[in-house]
């Protein structure tokens, strides 16, 4: 059992003393809580437990009937350099009375915090602060571009003026090989190395000072010991050579320092690119609108807006909030939203979204989302939630960043007395003890994770793919099997004619009729006949005596004929058979067709034709499974329809495993079962979908489906094209495969380094360009994400 701790809930919801009483009993049931007691007057509980029971508590909370209340918060956190920094700022926030859990990000230099009841800000910037960083707290609407931005600045000027400095001291060691043998005098030397050495390079000093202050170590700390060694050895030297030429390492130090900025430079640039996606997307938020009140146009600012008012936009321009056309004609560009690259078209009552830019038409649009609840805020919300996350495997990072620095430090101490105990000189013994504390790079080991979730989540994010859990993320490359939905996911959800037949074979002229009598319906088979109509081109006319015929259809005169269209209700209350197509209509059932039949009832009673209405396919639903099964992933179908339909739908797509006539509470179980083969990736876009898709591996949500779907999902797809599924697998899979690589160049370069360094066989001024390499080569390989792009559908051609 793990150790014990104390654990003060807030707790929501009690009124009474007996309140008091029952949360204080059902704590006290929690394996393993001792020492209980509530306090109704501050509304806390405080349980000493073990140190792994939270949730068990607040399980046992919520069960009693109250709540034990929670929020999340971000930090910006300055002045973290690597892996063994990120663990100090999380162990520091997590002693926080109130912090449930707290994930520290390296690459985007932010703290997610998930905090029970209100905890003051101020304690938590305090807390980063004890741990020797500086911390704000981060405000979303108010990204800190223009910061991010001078920061950098100042690092290429710090570099720029390093590298000056630096060049005339390795001049001569460039130049030996030449035949060229010149050196600098001393006191040169000492004049440019001093510079560097603490002005362009404090920042290591003050960060490693901090880190001391905290009984810690980081990177800093190895990069002013190694340096100030070296330095310091140069000045003995120096001033102890006694007329005699002194062997000087100024060169070393301030090298070491110029690469180590220049890494760092480097690194900074190439963080920046990996959060281009937020930034893109941030940049899409116009600032104002055209608004219209009694017909007059006025320009605000977008936070004067209101719910329902109205905003003209102009062509060309982007919609300044999500809402719905009132008046006009024109087509959106959503491709940077949703990853669809063609123009959607927009008349009156279409919805539009915030963001997404207007094509020819000037449109009216009626407000009816704002701020944080848009669809663009929300897609930001769900991007910066992914890369702020950790996947499970950077568990394994931080373990290892928490001994890396002791370690390091042990191996140059041991270096240091190794070679002085073999014989060597004290400065060769020195020079080596110092390219180990160099070459030392927890930078790259706490950059590898983060930065490959950041890209890849970021590219995803531009083609329309919001991965929101980074364990999904990890996990998807195991998929073996994806059951889909079916209405919805992989066919449109609305009818259409799958099948007609007419007696006289005139289809065209059946189509006109049925059209006539379904003109002005709302119904959605009245819809699927007209869209059928428009499709042909065929002229629809219109019908008089026009007369709904409850539960059977519809009737109405054309042409002096009185027609009819229905059910078999409506059939068999004519005295008609289906005759001829009797076949037909029973081979259209068993598919799980909905069939309506076209009667002339006057002058003479008989059967014109027959029309099956069935749900079609989605474009794209045949490749996304071809494309499943390319890669040995094996494809189900999971629906509540009846058999046939289900059947008809498998058939058509290639699908062999199909779960028919599964109601909303047995689907979960289903996917639980399929679990045990293998990892289910579960495809849906419906409240009924929602406990299946908590319950598979990976859940993916479609595009236009419900919210609970969505927030079920730890995948959700822009749009609702059933290819993005094998894209989104395929985004996954690449993204872990980038952090696996990350992770063994970043081992293997200490791996190799360390040793290398420890026996003699790299100099400093190596051992600091290896050690800069490693954090850029880490940056720089997950950079390669963003070229990525979803399979073109030409392909499959």
């Amino acid at each position: 059992m793990s150790e014990s701790t104390t654990f003060d809930l807030p707790i929501a919801g009690m009124t009474c003393a007996s309140c008091a009483g029952r949360v204080e009993r059902a704590l006290s049931k929690v394996i393993g809580a001792t020492a209980v007691s509530v306090n109704l007057a501050t509304e806390q509980a405080r349980v000493q437990a073990p140190s792994d029971s939270l949730p068990a508590l607040m399980d046992a909370v919520q069960r009693a009937g109250y709540s034990v209340p929670q929020q999340t918060l971000e930090l910006s956190i300055d002045g973290m350099t690597c892996a063994s920094c990120v663990g100090r700022v999380e162990r520091a926030l997590a002693k926080v009375p109130g912090v449930k859990s707290v994930s520290v990000n390296l690459a985007n230099e932010r703290a997610h915090l998930e905090l029970l009841g209100q905890v003051d800000p101020q304690t938590l910037i305090g807390a980063v602060t004890k741990a020797g960083y500086s911390a704000r707290v981060w405000e979303v609407e108010h990204p800190q571009t223009d910061n991010q931005q001078q920061r950098l600045q100042r690092e290429r000027w710090a570099l720029l003026a390093a590298i000056a400095l630096a060049l005339p001291l390795v001049l001569p060691m460039l130049l030996q090989p030449f035949g060229v043998h010149w050196m600098l005098p001393a006191w040169v030397q000492f004049a440019l190395a001093t510079p560097v050495q603490f002005v362009f390079g404090a920042r290591f000093y003050v960060a490693a000072w901090k880190a001391v202050r905290a009984g810690a170590g980081n990177m800093d700390l190895l990069v002013a010991l190694g340096t100030s060694a070296g330095y310091g050895l140069s000045v003995y030297e120096w001033t102890t050579a006694a007329g005699r030429m002194p062997h000087l390492y100024f060169e070393a130090s301030a090298v070491v320092i110029a690469l180590v900025l220049l890494g760092k430079y480097l690194e900074s640039r190439a963080k920046r690119q990996t959060a281009s996606a937020i930034r893109a997307l941030e940049a899409l938020r116009p600032e104002r609108a055209i608004q219209v009140i009694d017909g007059r146009e006025q320009e605000v600012a977008i936070s004067a807006l209101r719910l329902n008012d109205l905003v003209m936009v102009k062509p060309g321009e982007r919609f300044p909030v999500d809402g719905e056309v009132v008046e006009g004609q024109s087509h959106a560009d959503e491709a940077l939203i949703s990853g669809e690259s063609l123009p959607v078209p927009k008349q009156p009552g279409d919805k539009v979204t915030g963001g997404a830019i207007n094509g020819e038409g000037r449109l009216l649009v009626r407000t009816l989302a704002l701020g944080a609840e848009t669809v663009l805020a929300r897609i930001i919300r769900l991007v910066e939630d992914a890369q702020a996350a950790k996947a499970p495997i950077q568990k394994l990072v931080d373990k290892v960043s928490q001994v890396f620095v002791p370690v390091v430090l042990l191996i140059a101490l041991a270096t240091l007395v190794g070679w002085w105990l073999y014989g060597a000189p004290l400065e060769t013994a020195l020079i080596n003890a110092v390219a180990v504390l160099v070459i030392a790079c927890p930078c790259a080991l706490g950059l590898a994770t983060p930065t490959a979730i950041m890209a890849g989540t970021g590219v995803a994010a531009h083609h329309g793919i919001l991965i929101k859990d980074a364990e999904a993320l990890e996990r998807a490359h195991e998929v073996s099997a994806v059951v889909f939905d079916k209405t919805g996911t992989l066919t449109s959800g609305t009818p259409r004619i799958a099948h007609l037949s007419a007696i006289e074979g005139d289809e065209a002229a059946l189509l006109q009729m049925a059209g006539a009598l379904q003109r002005g319906s709302e119904h959605p088979l009245a819809k699927a006949v007209l869209d059928a109509c428009a499709e042909r081109g065929l002229t629809v006319a219109d019908v008089s005596d026009s007369q709904s015929l409850t539960g059977r259809g519809i009737a109405g005169s054309l042409d002096g004929r009185r027609l009819a269209l229905g059910n078999r209700r409506l059939l068999e209350e004519s005295g008609l058979n289906a005759g001829p197509l009797a076949d037909s209509a029973s081979a259209w059932e068993t598919e799980g067709r909905t069939l309506s039949w076209l009667i002339e009832q006057s002058p003479e009673p008989r059967v014109l034709g027959l029309f099956a209405f069935g749900d079609t396919l989605k474009p794209g639903a045949l490749q996304a499974v071809q494309r499943l099964s390319a890669r040995n992933i094996s494809s189900h179908l999971l629906t509540g329809d009846n058999r046939g339909s289900a059947k008809v739908v498998a058939q058509a797509l290639g699908i062999k495993d199909v779960h028919a006539e599964v109601l909303p509470a047995d689907k979960a179980a289903t996917v639980a079962a399929l679990k045990k083969t293998g990892v289910v990736a579960m495809v849906g876009d419906g409240i009924n979908d929602a406990p299946a898709l908590a319950a598979a591996d990976i859940g993916i949500a479609m595009g236009g489906g419900t919210d609970v779907a969505m927030h079920a999902a730890g995948i959700t797809l822009m749009r609702g094209d059933p290819r993005l599924v094998p894209a989104a697998l395929e985004i996954s899979r690449k993204t872990y495969a980038k952090i696996r690589q990350n992770l063994f160049w970043a081992f293997v370069y200490n791996l190799i380094g360390l040793p290398l360094a420890a026996f003699g066989f790299l100099n400093p001024v190596l051992a600091g360009a290896a050690m800069a390499l490693s954090s850029v080569s880490v940056v720089s390989n997950a950079l390669l994400l963003k070229t990525w792009k979803p399979k073109d559908p030409e392909d499959d051609r």
